[in-house]
């Protein structure tokens, strides 16, 4: 729980956020460290080590927030936040570790042709699994085009996120590692490992709850809040994580984090919200505007990619440039000077 509330003043709930992001920093270079050590050991690649240790670690503050939400009965903005939570993390996060690191951000056709299409793909079925809550379970109780995803239709991502791992399952089969590195305490990594997870944890719900505080005190509008400056909080393990893997030269794990968090979060974050609530009501005409934002930056990032594989400088500032286009967009939604996402 975190510390305070509304009560406290604007100046404290500032130093709350720079103490927090301190820990979430700190967690974060163990998790960092401990998940490269864990994969040398067990001789992972290293895109798998970017898109399942590393992303699921650094998700782990998105799922953990879709869950107290979820047991709260106020998981209405859950969405719209995790899809704000992905946004960020496709246009920030690369840009940010191509100008951090040395040159340019390499990447190699496995991360293009397997791990951004993969996540398009993902992106398609959320968007079927909203459309057909809309179809078989409408909430006649709701504005226009509002359903019910239910239990039985969550399960659609979780099993596509299963064929994820056993894709990357496969991988690893086929990987011919090198002998494990001597040195490497096994049992040491794995409590590193967990004390980073709970680092981050505690760190982020502070943030989290500083943060709304901050938006009460100045009148920043929840939807604002929510898709904005939650999402860039929830998401900062990730950004701290990549970051830190490109500037120690490892650009693959770096930008198969971004793309493996995002895949958590859409196929597994957003469902066992749905399978803890019971069902979860969604307005197709707010998430899918959303959704195809989410869907044209990750087409802005494949391209990008796949242009002589790698991220260069100019390329970094249109992803940033991108991204504060989306910021300003949303700003113009809360204002009322747009009116694209109906009823959110």
């Amino acid at each position: 729980m975190s510390l305070g509330g509304p009560s406290l003043s604007p100046a404290i709930h500032l130093l709350l956020v720079v103490v927090a992001t301190a820990f979430i920093w700190l967690g974060s270079g163990w998790l960092e460290e401990s998940a490269e050590h864990l994969s040398a050991y067990y001789g992972l690649p290293a895109v798998v080590q970017g898109s399942i240790v590393v992303a699921i670690g650094s998700s782990f503050p998105e799922l953990a927030s879709v869950v107290v939400t979820a047991l709260s009965g106020t998981f209405s903005m859950g969405v719209g936040a995790i899809v704000g939570s992905a946004i960020f993390n496709i246009l920030v996060i690369p840009s940010l570790s191509g100008l951090i690191s040395d040159g340019h951000l390499e990447t190699n056709r496995t991360v293009v042709y397997k791990e951004a299409q993969f996540y398009m793909l993902a992106v398609a079925v959320l968007v079927i699994t909203f459309a057909l809550a809309v179809i078989y379970s409408p909430d006649p109780t709701g504005p226009a085009l509002t359903g019910v995803l239910t239990r039985p239709l969550a399960m659609l991502p979780l099993l596509l996120y299963g064929l994820y791992l056993f894709i990357q399952w496969q991988d690893v089969s086929d990987h011919d590692a090198p002998a494990p590195p001597a040195g490497i305490a096994i049992r040491r990594e794995w409590l590193r490992l967990l004390g980073g997870l709970f680092v981050i944890l505690v760190g982020v719900e502070q943030l989290v709850g500083s943060v709304e505080s901050l938006g009460q005190t100045f009148g920043v509008p929840e939807f604002l809040a929510g898709v904005t400056i939650i999402a860039a909080v929830t998401s900062l393990p990730d950004l701290l994580v990549s970051v830190r893997s490109a500037a120690s030269g490892n650009d693959v794990t770096s930008l198969s984090n971004v793309l493996g968090s995002n895949t958590f979060d859409l196929l597994v974050a957003i469902p066992v919200g749905v399978l803890i609530a019971g069902s979860l009501p969604v307005n197709f005409a707010a998430a899918v505007p959303m959704l195809g934002v989410l869907t044209f930056a990750t087409i802005l990032l494949f391209t990008v990619l796949r242009t002589d594989l790698v991220i260069t400088d100019l390329e970094s500032s249109l992803l940033l440039a991108a991204y504060g286009v989306f910021v300003g967009w949303i700003v113009a939604e809360t204002l009322g000077v747009t009116q694209f996402l109906r009823g959110a």
